[in-house]
């Protein structure tokens, strides 16, 4: 594992303040980190710890269910500067859904989250659909909501069970060939863990710079969290 302890890290990158998802424009050789699924005891830290390395922020879309396991942890990931987003509550195919119970579940996440880190400021209006499953009805009605969805330009695919190199060359080999973009992984699993350290010395060896995506205003900048009934939480 690099020790980059002792050296001044080239990783870091810009800070990409946006208000719209539409705004979310990356330059050549630019890279966002999104983490999804999370908080995982014995897991997320250690992602936190590789990043700290590098003096780089990622973005985490955390469950909500995940949020109110671990809530220390999640707001151990906003405290130590790194951005958090919502998933849904339990990482539902929102797309089998109800529109009505699909909203439901958007907005139960939120709020578990909102909770977990001890208000809704402290939670920033990214999200991401389980799956990358959307319908335009959800799409429209979060952006309309002042959310911004995070799409997906390449999943590393570290759910599949493979080395944490295999997985790591896959997803260079496609940075590569795009140039830049927004990467999927997780939080929650061990071959992620292993092969973070790795694969930011390896992105910062090919020159790449990695972004920091805040919202342009604090928290949830004065929007409404998506109208559902929440009923019973």
């Amino acid at each position: 594992m690099p020790n980059k302890i002792l050296g001044a890290s080239q990783l870091a990158g810009r800070t990409l303040e946006v208000a719209s998802t539409s705004e979310i424009v990356l330059r050549p050789g630019e890279v966002i980190l999104t983490f999804d699924d999370g908080p995982r005891a014995g897991k997320t830290s250690k992602i936190l710890d590789a990043l700290d390395r590098y003096g780089v922020k990622g973005t985490f879309l955390m469950l909500g269910s995940a949020a109110a396991a671990n809530p220390a942890l999640a707001r151990e990931v906003a405290l130590r500067g790194h951005t958090v987003g919502s998933h849904t509550y339990d990482h539902t195919n929102l797309a089998n859904l109800s529109r009505q119970a699909a909203l439901d579940e958007i907005a139960r996440g939120e709020a578990a989250v909102a909770e977990a880190l001890g208000g809704a400021d402290m939670l920033s209006p990214f999200f991401r659909f389980p799956y990358l499953a959307q319908t335009g009805f959800l799409r429209t009605s979060l952006l309309h909501g002042d959310m911004v969805v995070l799409d997906v330009d390449i999943d590393s695919k570290d759910y599949y069970k493979e080395s944490a190199q295999s997985v790591a060359n896959r997803t260079l080999d496609r940075l590569e060939a795009r140039g830049s973009g927004i990467i999927l992984f997780h939080d929650i699993h061990q071959r992620t863990v292993d092969l973070l350290p790795d694969f930011l010395a390896e992105l910062e060896a090919r020159g790449y710079s990695v972004v920091r995506l805040v919202p342009k205003a604090h928290g949830i900048f004065g929007r409404s969290i998506i109208t559902a009934d929440v009923t019973g939480l």
